[in-house]
């Protein structure tokens, strides 16, 4: 069965690093031609996006997965799609024209007086992306992960092609008098935003063969039961979402105005070099959503998500090792004037690795519809994610911030851990795992003494510190390495 999680895991993997790849392209790009505060306008609003769309999916996206995997015919999960879509879809509409008509109030708020586009912009993403969330919900529900990677790779592919556009060629095109009247120096983050509402467009309308024979509507007999299983989930998912993202909006309000963008540019940043880690913890929640909330035995599924979380530690801890190993390589992908952060990356991976654990001791109470808890664990880390932020960031400024996201990521997973061992306990090899974040650690301290020596020599020794875990791992846990990548392939 796992190889099988393993196998789904790969192939959303190239869905998603793939696209994410070609848009990691836009990084080393942005921060070479960005200044720390405009970059910091681009992480703000980014940082918004999934706030937005965790409120409008109410989490209904979880209830889809529960409700049809249990459906029994193929007509039950096609009604249950479309009054889930239905429901979504007007909540994104609504968003966007509650913004449209406070669009000035909501400026001054933001402190975007100067660019008040820029919001208008950030509401039509928020509405494409909701009204395609529930569609790539059923695509992961029913392993259409093939279909899935081509829609993903095309909305980067557009999206990396404008924003050369916009960026690199239009400003020579409008000083040669083409399509000056498109071009607006002063516009600045506004490209970013504009190419990314065209990509949304251009994917939406890829979407519609998917989309034949089902139209949205909304029943309220057939959504009690999914939004009275979903609500807990939209309190948590909201909660959860200021867990991941607060700390941007933090370090913007919290330390002083003439700092507050270049700061948040430079946390921004550094936080994209973590990417390889949050993209292995986002293919694998969406193979292991559908995966583990579909029909189950009690002892299968305590079994098997006790072997998932110790392999998907395994390989975050892996990922950590190749980042932080070699973290002044990844630093060059930065920009001078980025680099000065570096030293928070650690945290910051640690952070994610904190939040993948925490997705992995979620799935008992959605398998078992008892989401209430995750209003408890979220909202104990969303206490810790406050009151941790208001204490060490005006001190510490962004690294304050950082820290503050670990603490609340740390606080989740204990939570999680005793309401799971208290209800639900499944037999997690915890020493083992202890055994793999000890020897992780150690690999990680090792490498402070390689530092002083030439460059070459201390590259050729992290690799080994890598290559040894990854030994150590690989006869501890008597893995198939070549049955595990015949069965990838396979798929």
């Amino acid at each position: 069965m796992l190889r099988r999680l393993a196998g789904q895991t790969a192939i959303y993997g190239v869905g998603t690093i793939v696209p994410r790849f070609l848009n990691y392209l836009l990084f080393p790009y942005l921060t070479r031609l960005m200044t720390t505060g405009e970059y910091g306008v681009v992480t703000d609003l980014y940082a918004l996006i999934p706030f937005a769309l965790v409120v409008l999916s109410m989490g209904l996206e979880t209830g889809y997965f529960r409700f049809a995997g249990e459906a029994t015919d193929p007509a039950q999960r096609k009604n249950i799609f479309a009054n889930v879509w239905g429901i979504v879809s007007l909540a994104g509409i609504l968003f966007f024209v509650l913004v449209q008509l406070f669009t000035p109030r909501l400026a001054e708020v933001m402190q975007y007086t100067d660019h008040p586009s820029y919001i208008r912009l950030v509401a039509g993403i928020v509405l494409l992306n909701t009204v395609m969330a529930i569609p790539f919900a059923r695509l992961r529900q029913e392993q259409r992960a093939k279909r899935f990677m081509v829609l993903k790779l095309l909305s980067v592919a557009v999206n990396l092609v404008l924003t050369f556009f916009f960026y690199s060629f239009l400003p020579i095109l409008a000083r040669n008098g083409v399509c000056s009247g498109w071009y607006d120096p002063e516009f600045g983050a506004g490209y970013v935003l504009v190419a990314d509402l065209i990509s949304n467009i251009v994917v939406l309308a890829a979407m519609i063969p998917d989309l034949r024979g089902t139209a949205p509507r909304i029943q309220p007999s057939h959504l009690r039961a999914l939004l009275i299983y979903s609500f807990p989930l939209l309190v948590s998912g909201v909660a959860g979402t200021a867990n991941e993202f607060i700390d941007r909006q933090m370090i913007k309000y919290l330390l002083p105005t003439s700092e507050s963008l270049s700061s948040l540019g430079i946390y921004g940043a550094v936080a994209k070099l973590g990417v390889i880690l949050i993209l292995f913890t986002q293919m694998y929640r969406y193979a292991a959503e559908p995966y583990f909330l579909s029909s189950f035995k009690k002892e299968d599924f305590r079994r098997s998500n006790a072997e998932a979380m110790k392999y998907f530690i395994i390989v975050s801890i892996a990922i950590f090792l190749m980042i932080t190993l070699f973290v002044q390589l990844f630093g060059l992908l930065m920009g001078r004037s980025f680099r000065e952060g570096i030293t928070i990356l650690p945290v910051i991976l640690l952070s994610n690795i904190c939040a993948g654990i925490w997705l992995n001791l979620s799935f008992w109470y959605k398998k078992t519809g008892e989401t209430k808890y995750a209003i408890r664990i979220t909202g104990v880390g969303l206490i810790f994610t406050i009151g941790l932020n208001f204490l060490l960031t005006p001190v510490w400024g962004y690294a304050g911030a950082a820290w503050a996201r670990l603490g609340c990521e740390l606080a989740m997973v204990g939570v999680s851990y005793a309401l799971c061992r208290k209800y639900y306990p499944i037999p997690y090899d915890l020493k083992r795992i202890g055994l793999y974040f000890l020897i992780g650690g150690a690999n990680y301290a090792l490498s402070f003494a390689t530092a002083c020596l030439p460059a070459g020599l201390e590259y050729s020794l992290n690799f080994l510190l890598l290559c040894g875990f990854l030994l150590f791992v690989i006869r501890r846990e008597r893995i198939d390495v070549r049955g595990m990548i015949r069965s990838v392939l396979k798929r």
